[in-house]
């Protein structure tokens, strides 16, 4: 099985309001092959929310206790990213779930690149809170952008979602 981004299911739950649909995402769905999950509202934020970043590092140092997620106000919002991770993790286990595409540059879902702390969009590469507790479970994570790259690797039927 695979778990999406639900922004990316064209769900509105990003922190602005808005969605992020991604054609192939919306195809696993409708295809039964993905379930869409926003970590960030497992954690208990509400739609719309005020812009969040980590400050002080990557997703792995949150969950290590060496740096925090904090809102445009200045707000520490750390533990709801890291109980919307463990809650999102604990649903991927329970459906059996090998693959994550997650959306890019969220505090939460980054898989190569997040926003680097200032609100300044400056984006650096690291991963969210999300995806550093799945990494570390052993779980795959990619972004929508390599969700295009899986696709044509089943086509030419060199190897499997």
């Amino acid at each position: 099985m695979i778990m999406v981004s639900a922004c990316l299911a064209g769900k509105a739950v990003r922190y602005n309001g808005t969605a992020a649909a991604d054609t192939m995402v919306e195809q696993l769905i409708a295809e039964k092959k993905a379930i869409p999950v926003c970590p960030e509202l497992l954690g208990g934020f509400l739609t719309p929310r005020e812009p969040a970043e980590i400050d002080g590092g990557s997703g792995y140092d949150v969950l290590d206790g060496t740096a925090k997620v904090r809102e445009l106000s200045g707000t520490d919002v750390t533990d709801m990213y890291i109980e919307g991770a463990a809650r999102a993790l604990a649903i991927a286990k329970e459906n059996n779930v090998d693959l994550v595409v997650l959306k890019e540059n969220s505090p939460s879902c980054g898989s190569s690149f997040i926003y680097d702390g200032t609100f300044q969009g400056q984006r650096q590469a690291a991963a969210g809170v999300t995806t550093a507790m799945f990494r570390r479970a052993g779980i795959r994570v990619i972004s929508e952008a390599e969700l295009g790259e899986e696709q044509e690797i089943l086509k030419l039927g060199l190897g499997n979602v």
